[in-house]
């Protein structure tokens, strides 16, 4: 057991350190995101079904090719950044945007 768990360790960072790996998540409106990759590309991707936020982590099911949720956890982001992705998550605005404000 303890062997398998190593072989699916060293996997999953072999998966974080692909040039297709999720570097950013970039909000673009309540329901769309544009995701970055590692080796520079990016993907719109919109969201779909329902969004599940708590104060550790936060699931975003996405309609994005390969890609069925996203799952971001407390510890991968620093304090601030996670509570505007809470709040972008619940009610699809950050903090300091008036809601009726418009784009530059």
């Amino acid at each position: 057991m303890l062997l398998a768990l190593g072989v699916a360790a060293a996997w999953d960072r072999a998966l974080l350190r692909g040039a297709r790996a999720l570097r950013a998540i970039e909000a673009d409106g309540p329901q769309a995101a544009v995701l970055v990759f590692a080796d520079g590309s990016r993907a719109a991707a919109t969201l779909g079904g329902r969004r599940r936020v708590n104060r550790y982590w936060v699931s975003l099911p996405l309609r994005a090719p390969g890609r069925r949720t996203l799952f971001v956890t407390a510890d991968m982001l620093a304090p601030p950044r996670f509570r505007a992705l809470r709040l972008w998550a619940l009610w699809g605005r950050v903090p300091g945007v008036a809601s009726g404000q418009l784009r530059p």
